[in-house]
């Protein structure tokens, strides 16, 4: 029976997701083994590192992972970095393929005079950064001022607004990094907007985030009911409203006409607010937005722009448009091929990738010629490089499932690559 080996590089939704494809692919006839190949020591990428504290249910998906770590023929690789530590050609040298689920890890740029000033951060930064991933634990976030812009019309942008008016006690038991809380506590920010370049039919926020928003117990959210009214009219004008669309403008209509309370902290949506200028001496003092009634500005003391995300380049691949050059999955003339936000962009959701995964595994599976039986990526690392495999992850994860346990949270997860690497040695 053939034996293929496969590498995955990038331990998240994608990856792990493509790794489950290839295991239901398996036959009487058909084997894979699998190495996970990942940077940091810990894996699970987005769904550890993106997803907001507050919810909680998303993160779930883990189960599924570590169901498929757990299979036959699966080797983790944690605290591999691919460039460093090893190359894709030691890669596509002894894998009969190799897929890339290195995501899009770059915040893009508004490109705008004043985006480089203190306190003018990208939500590329801004959510690893509450979420704990080691690149972004010294970020520095200064919440000393009263008023915060969000600029995007997506759920990226709903969770830093929200993170950053909800009541930092709200957030006590979730698994926010400490770093994080700490300087949530102590926020002055009580006014938080959400700026979206066009009008409410064309936000990119999905029904069930927009109707979280009126449960918010300390917080009051506006939306201009006038505002979802000319939206709804103007969708129906241009002929029958998708279900989707439908379900995010009752869902919008829903929080104009929430009731409001006395509460101290706010969010507000602006919608059709094209974003100018950032305006500061020092640091970050307001936005001038460009308006259908002309310019506007907003003052302000934080600004983070949520507009989407890019791929970090990789040596051997060439980029369009900010992912990796494809044909439906398949880097053209290689062994490699690619699958989630590094194949189709920053778009969908945690599931998405899994019907993604599905569809390129086929493809992959299709096109496999005689098993290589090149060697192990073992012979390539360093003798003395801490590599973390399974077990070692397994250590990690229920210290820090230990640790946040006597604090009432899911995790209290440990930020520093050097302590994560002792915690998955057992010391």
């Amino acid at each position: 029976m053939p034996k293929y080996k496969i590498a995955i590089v990038g331990a998240g939704p994608a990856g792990y997701f493509t790794a489950q494809a290839l295991q239901n692919s398996a036959t009487d006839d058909l084997a894979f083994d699998i190495d996970m190949i990942e940077r940091l020591p810990t894996p699970w990428g987005l769904v550890r590192s993106g997803v907001a504290p507050d919810h909680p249910k998303i993160k779930t998906v883990a189960k599924v992972f570590e169901k498929v770590a757990s299979e036959p023929g699966f080797r983790l690789f944690g605290n591999v970095e691919l460039g460093t530590h090893i190359q894709l050609e030691d890669l596509t040298s002894r894998y009969d393929a190799v897929v890339m689920c290195t995501g899009s890890s770059i915040g893009k740029k508004l490109g705008i005079p004043g985006e480089e000033l203190p306190n003018s951060l990208s939500a590329a930064e801004f959510v690893p950064w509450y979420n704990g991933h080691p690149d972004f634990a010294s970020l520095k976030v200064d919440l000393s001022g009263s008023t915060a812009v969000v600029i995007g019309a997506g759920n990226v942008a709903m969770d830093c607004a929200r993170m950053l008016a909800v009541e930092a006690h709200e957030l006590d038991t979730t698994d926010t990094a400490d770093h994080a809380l700490d300087t949530l506590h102590n926020s002055n920010i009580h006014k938080v907007f959400i700026a979206g370049r066009r009008g409410p039919e064309f936000a990119a926020f999905t029904a069930p985030e927009l109707r979280d928003l009126p449960k918010l117990e300390h917080t009051n959210v506006y939306i201009n009911a006038e505002e979802v009214e000319a939206a709804h009219a103007r969708a129906e004008a241009a002929g029958e409203i998708e279900k989707h669309l439908a379900s995010n403008l009752e869902a919008m209509r829903l929080i104009a006409e929430s009731e409001k309370s006395e509460n101290r902290k706010s969010l507000e949506f602006l919608f059709s607010h094209k974003p100018k200028e950032i305006i500061g001496k020092d640091k970050v003092e307001g936005i001038i937005f460009e308006t259908p009634e002309g310019d506007k500005t907003v003052l302000c003391d934080l600004v983070i722009s949520a507009i989407g995300y890019h791929s970090l380049l990789i040596n051997g691949l060439t980029f369009d448009n900010g992912r990796i050059a494809n044909l439906d999955g398949r880097v053209v003339g290689t062994n490699i091929y690619t699958v989630g936000w590094a194949k189709r962009g920053p778009s969908g959701v945690i599931g998405t990738n899994k019907s993604d995964a599905s569809d390129v595994v086929k493809i992959l599976v299709e096109e496999l010629g005689e098993p290589k039986n090149a060697g192990d990526i073992k012979d390539v690392l360093h003798p003395e490089h801490a590599v973390i495999d399974q077990a070692a992850w397994s250590r990690i994860n229920a210290a820090e499932v230990a640790a946040g346990e006597a604090l009432g949270k899911p995790r209290r997860k440990e930020v520093s690559i050097e302590k994560l690497v002792r915690l998955g040695s057992g010391s």
